[in-house]
């Protein structure tokens, strides 16, 4: 197998873990009417109904990166893929609403991890010149899964009568992530240890073999010295993370993850079809038009994917984000005048969606993946991943509370605000990374 064709393989099942993200985060937006009518809820049980996964998100991503750091990426990357696959047939077989509630907490436990693991690990085997679009490709992998789960969605919604879908509808939904969480634990057994974990433990061959298998001996060779260099630098501990330089790194780290959340993509991801509804549209035709939310995302995000090693991580984050800026202040424009009933609403969603796939969508994870040092990077990613995981559940849970107290309106004016801000601190704060090993970027924080 040429090396460029192993790389891609073990990139691939390293990005499985990103479609289950997608998968397991977006199933519930077209379960979530069903089971609203099944089990009585209300605006804020609802809106549990959707947040429980992410505080076990936010759970999984606080301990993934210990986890990591001890025992290696890819055992830690098998757990994640168990607990998807106990968390989708938990919610197939929940009797009550406080059975589907803890087996959304597992899963979330399960997306919680993966989300930190899977960037982490394609990050520390990509070459330097291929790191953007190869992490890129965990993005790709997101949109994947909710393309898929939107699609199936809506054909299990249409197999039979509102009440089927009520009564077992949504545990097909909820339940069909079994396949693809087997699927990635199988394939995680054919992808080696990341060489920079193995050399931070002291397995200098294996992970010089691991290395060659990717890069040519020579190159190979080189950046093993690298990483032997930075790494005897390196103290290891959390408190080096907040000292001068790299403590840029990790106010970067966390205000990225923060802002890619509360500038409103996963309200649209998780309650477009709500949303839709609220706008004009038929139960049938907005899971339709979330069908096609998901297209247009996997469509742009392969436009950041071309792209980010040619034009850079910055460039890319202040022409999308500014894009995203324009769309939010047109739906809330077109809720505030009551023109919701055209077409306007969709197009412009569609436009904030085409936006954020080319910049917020997968520069985050890029750059949170290759900004931190290599003995503290599983523990700063947690960090980082779980102030991204505290947004999703502040957005998830409160979507619900502010589409119904202040109105679509005010609501996306709010993440506009949000966005704002992200593009300002952009502008000032974030550096250029394309085309640097992760220990050149390690370094520059430090000069």
């Amino acid at each position: 197998m040429k090396k460029s064709e192993y790389l891609l393989k073990i990139t691939l099942i390293g990005a499985l873990g990103g479609l289950l993200f997608g998968y397991d985060t977006a199933v519930i937006s077209g379960a979530i009417g069903f089971i609203e009518s099944k089990f009585s809820l209300n605006a804020d049980m609802k809106g549990w109904a959707v947040s429980s996964a992410i505080l076990g998100c936010i759970f999984g991503v606080a301990i993934a990166g210990y986890i990591a750091d001890r025992i290696g990426r890819k055992k830690a990357l098998i757990i994640t893929a168990i607990l998807f696959a106990v968390s989708a047939i938990g919610c197939a077989l929940a009797e009550t609403f406080s059975q589907l509630v803890i087996a959304r907490i597992v899963g979330g436990i399960g997306v919680g991890a993966a989300s930190m693991l899977s960037p982490l690990y394609i990050s520390e085997i990509a070459p330097a010149h291929k790191r953007g679009m190869l992490v890129s490709l965990y993005q790709l992998a997101i949109v994947v899964g909710i393309n898929i789960v939107f699609f199936l969605n809506y054909i299990i919604a249409g197999l039979y009568g509102e009440q089927w879908n009520v009564d077992m509808g949504w545990r097909f939904m909820l339940g069909s992530e079994t396949i693809p969480a087997v699927l990635f634990l199988i394939a995680l057994f054919f992808v080696p240890e990341s060489p920079r974990w193995l050399t931070k433990e002291g397995r200098d061959e294996e992970a010089l073999d691991i290395l060659t298998r990717i890069n040519t001996k020579e190159i190979a060779q080189s950046v093993h010295k690298d990483i032997k260099l930075v790494l005897g630098q390196e103290k290891g501990t959390l408190k080096e993370l907040f000292a001068p330089g790299l403590r840029v790194a990790m106010i970067v780290g966390v205000i990225l993850a923060l802002f890619s959340q509360i500038t409103g993509i996963n309200a649209i991801m998780y309650y477009a079809p709500e949303i839709l509804k609220d706008a004009g549209f038929g139960v049938d035709s907005a899971l339709m038009q979330t069908v096609i939310i998901g297209v247009i995302n996997t469509i742009f995000t392969f436009v950041a994917i071309m792209y980010i090693d040619k034009l850079g991580r910055r460039t890319l984050l202040l022409w999308g984000v500014s894009g995203m800026i324009l769309c939010l202040l047109g739906i809330g424009t077109l809720f505030y005048l009551g023109l919701t009933t055209g077409p306007w609403v969709l197009i412009l969603i569609l436009g904030f969606v085409g936006c954020f796939g080319t910049s917020l969508g997968p520069i985050p994870w890029v750059l949170i993946s290759e900004i931190f040092p290599t003995k503290t990077r599983g523990i700063a990613m947690s960090l980082s991943i779980m102030v991204l995981w505290i947004g999703v559940w502040f957005i998830s849970q409160f979507t619900p509370v502010l589409l119904d107290k202040i109105g679509g309106a005010f609501t996306f004016w709010l993440f506009m605000i949000n966005a704002i801000i992200l593009l300002i601190f952009t502008y000032k704060m974030i550096p250029e990374t394309k085309g640097k090993t992760l220990e050149e970027i390690e370094m520059s924080w430090k000069k």
